[in-house]
């Protein structure tokens, strides 16, 4: 299957086609990034320029290979970046953002400032006074057992025997003679009992909550465009952004 792209890029693209078989290899798996290096895979991308308005270029991509974020690892090598892209268009590769493959950091200096960064933009801190969602349920559990038996005491009803009650008792009978009674094991408790449940009122990972991305949060100008193989050929129309004249507007 051929595969072409297309992406708006930082600053004025050559015109003449750009051939970029650097190797790429995965620095970390969790996050999913990568980066230009000898350990890493062989891969091809071909660019053309179709258009730049005098601030960024619109770039047709034809990827040889299908290695992970290959078209953005390439583009930053060359010094072209996707526009809007949040991960390879960062200053975090240093301050030509990894131009060159110029990052100045080790792997895990660089995989922990990227961590750092993502925490600090998507997470906000929760106050410490805030009513957290994970402590509801077993207030209202609470509330509702204590009212539960305040309406028995109240209707003063006697204490005969319900289908409930009937049914539970058959539970234990078929208790009383298992395997685990024959071995010695007790049978293992599946019952949930709201007072086993303990909450730790400082814990970090229960207070911290997501940001709602914005709308522009959620567009990266890079598209799929077409896909061809023997005998067919599927394409897509293209965003507004990759318009000569596009400009940066509302429209994205």
């Amino acid at each position: 299957v051929h595969k072409q792209y297309v992406c708006r890029v930082e600053g004025e693209f050559p015109e003449e086609e750009v051939v970029c078989s650097e190797s790429i290899e995965v620095v970390s798996y969790k996050i999913g990034v990568c980066k230009v290096s000898e350990k890493g895979k062989d891969c091809i991308t071909r660019f053309k320029r179709l258009s730049y308005n005098g601030k960024s270029s619109v770039v047709l991509c034809k990827p040889q290979t299908g290695r992970m974020h290959q078209i953005r690892v390439h583009l930053q090598y060359l010094g072209y970046p996707v526009v809007n892209d949040p991960l390879y268009n960062h200053t975090v590769f240093g301050p030509e953002k990894g131009k060159g493959g110029n990052i100045g950091k080790s792997d895990e200096e660089l995989v922990k400032d990227l961590i750092g960064i993502h925490n600090a933009e998507n997470w906000l801190g929760m106050d410490g006074d805030s009513e957290m969602s994970l402590f509801k349920p077993k207030l209202d559990m609470e509330d509702g057992v204590s009212n539960s038996s305040g309406d028995k005491e109240s209707t003063g009803g006697s204490p005969s025997s319900t289908p409930d009650d009937e049914q539970q008792q058959q539970q234990q009978a078929a208790l009383k003679v298992t395997v685990g009674t024959q071995t010695g094991s007790e049978p293992p408790d599946t019952s949930f009992t709201n007072e086993k449940v303990t909450v730790d009122p400082h814990c970090y990972e229960c207070k911290v909550k997501y940001r709602d991305p914005k709308p522009s949060d959620l567009v990266m100008y890079l598209h799929a465009w077409r896909y061809c193989g023997p005998g067919w050929e599927y394409e897509t129309p293209l965003p507004a952004w990759a318009a000569s004249d596009w400009t940066g507007g509302e429209d994205r």
